[in-house]
């Protein structure tokens, strides 16, 4: 069976990559991964967060790497979402792993761009350890090096290669980089591609997939297809 990802948490429910989205997600049984997006604070410590500025989901200004974790924790991560959310603060990753383990797994994306956050994989690494969480935990990224990277510090944490779009010998790029997974944007990704890959024993998540017919479409391909949606609810409704 298909597993659904929740995206962001229940981003569909409540502000993405909150507490409030992923205890929704986590207190649904048939929701069996959650996606989330961590960057690291000025003070280094992983927080979950999707965008580099802070201006979209927060009544804050600048980037997230130019503040503490105190600093990050003032901000509303709500009200942008709606004003019953009013409040709702920037986790950090540590809150989240001591919410999920044991219950879900966790797909988590390492936002870099050029030369930001160095050290995340290390840092990201570290608390899964101390959590005893290297296997209910994918670590994915855009950046082929970073897959790279986590392959050499750990071998035994599952990594996943993010695409958007449609690049020739994908399934090689993802050998060269030590890819345990493919992240590909749904637009792109075709039921060949997906059966192919999970032949040669890649994983494969679909993201982000809100429409119900892409879902009841992409469910129909290969039940070892992960769904990412902001929206578990309609995936669910199609079981």
């Amino acid at each position: 069976m298909n597993v659904c990802m929740a995206h962001r948490g229940w981003s569909g429910k409540a502000p993405e990559n909150t507490m409030t989205a992923i205890r929704l997600a986590l207190a649904e049984p048939a929701i069996r991964a959650i996606e989330v997006d961590v960057q690291l604070s000025k003070d280094g410590v992983p927080v979950l967060f999707h965008d580099f500025s802070l201006e979209r989901t927060t009544n804050g200004s600048g980037r997230v790497q130019d503040l503490t974790l105190a600093e990050l924790r003032q901000l509303d991560a709500g009200s942008w979402f709606d004003e019953r959310f009013a409040g709702e603060r920037i986790p950090a990753l540590e809150e989240v792993l001591a919410a999920a383990k044991g219950r879900c797994t966790l797909n988590i994306e390492l936002k870099t761009a050029a030369d930001m956050h160095p050290g995340l994989a290390e840092r990201v690494l570290t608390l899964l350890d101390r959590h005893g969480m290297k296997r209910d935990v994918y670590l994915t990224s855009f950046d082929h090096e970073l897959i790279r990277q986590v392959r050499r510090l750990d071998a035994e944490v599952k990594t996943g290669l993010i695409v958007y779009g449609r690049p020739v010998m994908i399934l090689e790029q993802l050998r060269q980089a030590g890819a345990d997974m493919l992240s590909m944007s749904y637009p792109f990704l075709t039921r060949e591609l997906a059966c192919e890959a999970i032949d040669q024993g890649f994983g494969v998540i679909a993201w982000t997939v809100d429409d119900p017919e892409a879902i009841r479409t992409i469910m129909k391909w290969h039940p070892q297809v992960q769904i990412c949606t902001n929206h578990p609810d309609r995936m669910l409704a199609l079981r």
